[in-house]
């Protein structure tokens, strides 16, 4: 592998010699990152942790430092970033002036729900505007762009076709876990009475509301929790994923997943997707970044953009809520399949098929 001193905020196309990675580059990038999310985390602690009002604002907010910070850098810093402001003409750099003005608008939004939680509701409304101008800027620059204007500074798109196989492959994965935890009896049905009393006071079926609720949750919600999870993909896929091709695609990655599981480890020990399990829960978040950064970063390198990974990525929060929300809760979510130890063996499974692709082996 040729080995240069600069740092690559793109996927590398095939045949390209990959550089070396610029550790002061990613240092800087990693240390802005976790110092924003665990300031943002510490003010979360003190003002009620999990039980917070501003809880779910707070944390989509967290999703979306990691682009801000990999935009922050690219753009004013970063001189050989693809989307250093002097070098970037492109249409595409609206899109990241947007992306950072977004950020302030979710970091207002944050500030206000800390001091008045009775405006949570009315905030998480009001910031579904914003999430929905983006997606449209994205599309408008797209169109009058063309297809360079995102793929040539590393936030390509990806064919239709993959969304849709990728995607159909997350929740038939997702719904396998569901029936094993059935199954072997690790959990029970959750209690839908009351949701399904207010869907018959409005004159809904049973059936007509899981069907509306499936549209909502599995359908519709990837594509409006788009900009949000682009948070995250555009700084550990867009960014710090090619960033270290370095060390060889496969343990760039493995890297990457490591660092993605502990930038989780303060909400996990305030009792988020493992509940009495803070320890074990960090441990177990770590395996399962890596194994997601795998497959996710998998997605990245086929569809030579990360947009498929920011949707895949809303699939798979979006599929959890559903099939453990409404289909068949866990009981120990740290032993059950899904994002437990058995479900952890089953996506190592997965990895291990997916490494057989000669993707990985390329610039090697």
């Amino acid at each position: 592998m040729s080995i240069e001193n600069s740092t690559q905020t793109s996927p590398l196309p095939a045949n390209t010699p990959a550089k070396k990675v610029n550790w002061k580059q990613v240092a800087t990038f990693i240390g802005l990152t976790f110092s924003l999310t665990w300031l943002l985390d510490l003010a979360l602690y003190y003002t009620g942790g999990l039980t917070s009002p501003a809880v779910t604002i707070v944390l989509q907010f967290q999703m979306l430092l990691p682009a801000f910070s990999a935009m922050l850098l690219g753009m004013f810093f970063f001189k050989d970033s693809p989307i250093f402001i002097k070098t970037n003409t492109s249409r595409s750099r609206w899109f990241n002036w947007y992306y950072l003005f977004f950020t302030l608008i979710y970091l207002a939004a944050v500030v206000a729900c800390f001091l008045r939680p009775d405006l949570v509701i009315t905030l998480s409304s009001f910031l579904l505007i914003p999430s929905v101008v983006g997606m449209i800027l994205v599309i408008v620059l797209r169109v009058t762009g063309g297809k360079d204007s995102f793929s040539g500074v590393g936030m390509g798109g990806g064919k239709p076709r993959l969304w849709l196989l990728y995607g159909l492959a997350i929740l038939l994965f997702m719904g396998l876990q569901t029936a094993l935890n059935w199954l072997f009896k690790m959990g029970q049905p959750p209690d839908l009475s009351p949701l399904l009393a207010q869907a018959a006071a409005t004159g809904m079926t049973e059936t007509m509301f899981m069907l509306v609720v499936t549209l909502q949750t599995v359908i519709l919600g990837p594509f409006f929790g788009l900009l949000i999870t682009f948070g995250e993909e555009y700084g550990w896929r867009g960014y710090l994923q090619p960033a270290l091709y370095g060390l060889g695609r496969a343990r760039g990655v493995a890297l990457v997943g490591i660092i993605w599981g502990i930038w989780h480890w303060p909400v996990i020990w305030m009792g988020y997707n493992y509940p009495g399990r803070p320890y074990l829960g960090s441990l177990l978040m770590v395996f399962f970044c890596i194994a997601l950064a795998y497959i996710l970063g998998y997605a990245v390198l086929k569809a030579k953009g990360v947009w498929i990974a920011a949707f895949l990525h809303a699939l798979v929060n979006q599929g959890a809520s559903y099939f453990m929300g409404m289909i068949y809760t866990p009981n120990d979510v740290a032993f059950s399949f899904g994002i437990g130890i058995p479900g952890l063996i089953l996506m190592g499974m997965v990895v291990w098929l997916i490494l057989r692709d000669p993707v990985w082996k390329q610039n090697e």
